[in-house]
């Protein structure tokens, strides 16, 4: 499949000029993260992180669906349901609120431009929509990775505390899976 169409407009970023704060921040570790709205009930992210590893190895790993359990504390399962030119994954997960937990399961098609790029798209589940997205590129001596995800859930969270929770979550989530990954 080609990145042309896989390309949509959740992709943001990889090629954008970055400042020279934002480069210094990104090779310190920080993950920059931007929230935007998505829908009534969904929200939608992008977070940038620096990881001091070639393309190639963050590529290989990333690539072990079932070791997204490790990258993502809140995923109970990952697993490859087929494999192909378009991958099908099953993911679960259970997430703790203030007085409940919510469990979700979703069907993802995956299409993968090799080394470059990870597109992730919701065939069913426990969400009105969900969309997600990988992007690898070379950056110092190591790799910038971008994760983009759009999502509304299926019970009505007002947009702006799923897009809070996002921005809270998803810096230690990504810094969880630099940590697996630099392991390796």
């Amino acid at each position: 499949m080609a990145a042309s169409h896989i390309s949509d407009p959740i992709i943001a970023g990889l090629d954008m000029p970055w400042s020279d704060d934002k480069r210094r921040l990104l090779m310190q570790g920080e993950i920059l993260v931007e929230a935007r709205s998505h829908t009534a009930w969904g929200g939608a992210v992008t977070a940038w992180m620096y990881v001091p590893m070639m393309r190639s190895q963050v590529w290989q790993q990333l690539t072990d669906y079932p070791r997204w359990v490790q990258y993502f504390p809140d995923i109970t399962r990952s697993e490859v349901l087929q494999r192909g030119e378009v991958k099908r994954l099953y993911q679960a997960a259970q997430k703790a609120f203030l007085f409940f937990t919510a469990q979700v399961e979703i069907y993802l098609s995956v299409a993968e431009v090799i080394g470059q790029q990870i597109h992730f798209r919701m065939e069913k589940g426990t969400f009105e929509d969900f969309s997600a997205c990988v992007d690898l590129k070379d950056f110092g001596n190591g790799t910038l990775l971008a994760y983009n995800v759009q999502a509304t859930p299926n019970i009505p969270i007002p947009s702006v505390f799923i897009q809070q929770a996002m921005n809270f979550e998803l810096p230690a989530n990504m810094r969880k899976m630099r940590q697996v990954l630099c392991k390796q």
